[in-house]
């Protein structure tokens, strides 16, 4: 049955609409019953139409994509900036004066330290708005969402991590440093051409990258901290053969016995609408998450090592990325979180 469009819907921009993460977006938004697409923007394919850059949007998206320009994406009353990081942060200070909201799903926002920023990013170009941005993880910071201007959207490894360790971290259980062991499907690199990224040299092949040097690392430290946790991270990425989807396992010492895992995930999640816990059931796996908005979550203790073990799936463009921005659209102008997000996961 299609979806009762509302009488008015909201007006809104998506700027970098071509990469990985914004045709991501455009799938979502284009079956949106709230919303309207209003400008579309791509440096690369300026003056042409969406579906010609991708096909498959023939006769859903065939908007002609414009500059990233502010004029143009003021059309919207809510900007997608999904854009390099750098690009985005003058753009989304523009955007606010002009009485705009802002969801940014480059990193621009995610650190609340600009010395930190710096360190990972380079200079900042609007470092007076990273007090103000909010983290855009729904079952995290919800409320402050409802009343957000710029929404900092999460990288896809921070949101991985995080859904599975914040009811650990919050409970007191991340004295220790705890080891994050993530994988990732080839999109989470983005769409540019790069030699690591061919066929031939992914293909029937597996690896780790970026070792103590990946940008995500302080982002997921930050959050683990404002959770509770008092040590930080190992998180060590890798790279697997896949389009999609990110597998991340954590393994958390827990000295002086067994806690209560169930307990803690059930007071975490239980009525979230996007959390599917798996528990001590069969672990997640990237099949059940691709092309949705959802986190599986399962857990184990392991007795002779006094670990707790955590598994989440997610798809890396979706509750990664684009269908997380979506949620917290939701979130911003009061809907159903599920509005727009309720197709099941792409299996076979």
């Amino acid at each position: 049955m299609e979806a009762v469009r509302p009488a008015t819907r909201t007006p809104v921009s998506v700027l970098g609409a071509t990469g990985y993460t914004g045709v991501a977006l455009l799938r979502i938004l284009a079956q949106h019953p709230a919303v309207e697409l209003v400008h579309l923007s791509s440096e690369q394919y300026r003056g042409r139409p969406a579906s010609e850059v991708y096909p498959f949007l023939s006769g859903i998206v065939d908007e002609t994509l414009g500059a990233p320009e502010p004029d143009a994406a003021a059309a919207g009353e809510l900007i997608f900036l999904a854009l390099p990081h750098g690009a985005a942060a003058s753009l989304a200070r523009d955007l606010l004066r002009r009485g705009r909201r802002v969801i940014d799903l480059s990193p621009d926002f995610r650190l609340r330290d600009v010395a930190v920023y710096a360190r990972w990013y380079g200079d900042h170009g609007a470092p007076e708005l990273l007090s103000e941005a909010v983290y855009g993880v729904p079952e995290l910071y919800r409320d402050r969402l409802r009343r957000a201007r710029l929404v900092a959207n999460p990288g896809c490894y921070p949101t991985a991590a995080l859904l599975g360790l914040a009811p650990l971290a919050r409970a007191g259980l991340l004295s220790a440093p705890v080891v994050i062991d993530a994988k990732s499907g080839t999109t989470g690199a983005g769409r540019a051409a790069k030699v690591e990224q061919l066929f031939a040299e992914v293909n029937e092949n597996f690896r780790p990258y970026a070792i103590g040097s990946h940008r995500h690392a302080p982002e997921i430290e930050q959050e683990l901290r404002a959770a509770g946790a008092t040590a930080p991270p190992v998180f060590v990425p890798h790279l697997l053969p896949v389009s999609r989807g990110i597998l991340t396992t954590m393994y958390v010492r827990v000295p002086g016995g067994k806690p209560a895992l169930d307990s803690l995930f059930e007071q975490a999640y239980s009525r979230e609408p996007f959390i599917v816990l798996r528990g001590a059931g069969p672990p997640p796996e990237l099949r059940e998450v691709r092309g949705t908005n959802r986190c599986a979550i399962g857990w184990r203790w392991d007795e002779a090592t006094q670990h707790a073990i955590v598994v989440t799936a997610i798809d890396n463009l979706g509750k990664g990325a684009a269908g997380q921005a979506v949620q917290c659209l939701n979130v911003l102008l009061g809907l159903p979180e599920t509005t727009g997000l309720e197709a099941p996961a792409l299996v076979p």
